[in-house]
């Protein structure tokens, strides 16, 4: 038995799908979550800078004790991972080693697309995992910088967010895909968009359900599982704007977030 939380982190509320697939695997399992809303969005800062603001949270979320850290940002996990993992003494753990896998059982004419955050497709993340469980595929991949305020927005069922997405995707449709890797945790939201755009024979994998799966796995294995039958605890935290976190957050998690602790770094 083990109560204490894991942490999870993003650059915003798009986590939260992370933070619903954990919640769903792991119902007796404490959560804390940050959304780093006062440096929204991730993709389109420097590698120095998305690594010092995940240096930040995390080290704000071990001194709450948790027992388990899940980067629930592509950007993040591509640009800081390796950092959080030297500097932190608790399990890390990111979105797209765990995402690529599940591409690369997925696919089966090896062309695998993947659309992220302007740094998650510079960082070359996606592709270099998906070549290390399979040196055939070809990994095909767009930047799409707009759809994260959009999500952040609200704007999920708008045209001109149908639009926007066909623009982005067109030219990875063109190489044949049959896979297409959700490199953002805004991105499930957009589930039905994506659908319209890529059609019902491209498959679509979000990396919250595979690094949910993962966690749990890894959890078990360091004997760190929370087995007790009481109520878990759920707390969120945010850099900025609490009352638009809580807004949007309702769209992500099927229950009331009452109070968002603001949490502010030098």
């Amino acid at each position: 038995m083990n109560r204490r939380a894991i942490g999870i982190f993003d650059s915003g509320v798009g986590g939260l799908t992370v933070f619903r697939a954990v919640q769903r695997l792991m119902p007796r399992e404490n959560l804390l979550y940050f959304g780093d809303t006062a440096h929204l969005p991730y993709g389109a800062k420097s590698k120095a800078a998305v690594t010092r603001f995940s240096l930040n949270i995390a080290r704000f979320l071990i001194s709450r004790k948790v027992k388990f850290l899940v980067v629930a940002c592509n950007t993040a996990s591509a640009w800081a991972l390796d950092c959080l993992k030297e500097s932190i003494q608790v399990p890390v753990v990111g979105v797209i080693e765990p995402g690529a896998r599940i591409a690369s059982q997925a696919t089966l004419n090896r062309v695998v697309g993947i659309i992220g955050t302007e740094g998650t497709i510079q960082s070359a993340s996606y592709p270099e995992a998906l070549y290390r469980f399979d040196p055939k595929i070809r990994a095909v991949s767009a930047a799409c910088p707009l759809l994260v305020p959009l999500v952040e927005e609200g704007w999920w069922n708008r045209k001109i967010t149908l639009e926007i997405a066909r623009g982005y995707v067109r030219p990875l449709k063109k190489t044949g895909m049959d896979t297409l890797i959700l490199g953002c945790t805004h991105y499930p939201i957009l589930k039905p968009v994506l659908l319209k755009v890529v059609g019902p024979k491209v498959k679509l994998v979000d990396s919250a359900e595979a690094v949910s799966l993962e966690v749990e796995s890894l959890l078990m294995q360091t004997r760190l599982k929370n087995d007790s039958r009481g109520k878990p605890v759920y707390k969120f935290f945010a850099s900025d704007a609490p009352d638009r976190f809580l807004k949007l957050a309702r769209r992500f998690v099927p229950f009331s977030i009452s109070k968002v602790e603001i949490v502010k770094f030098e």
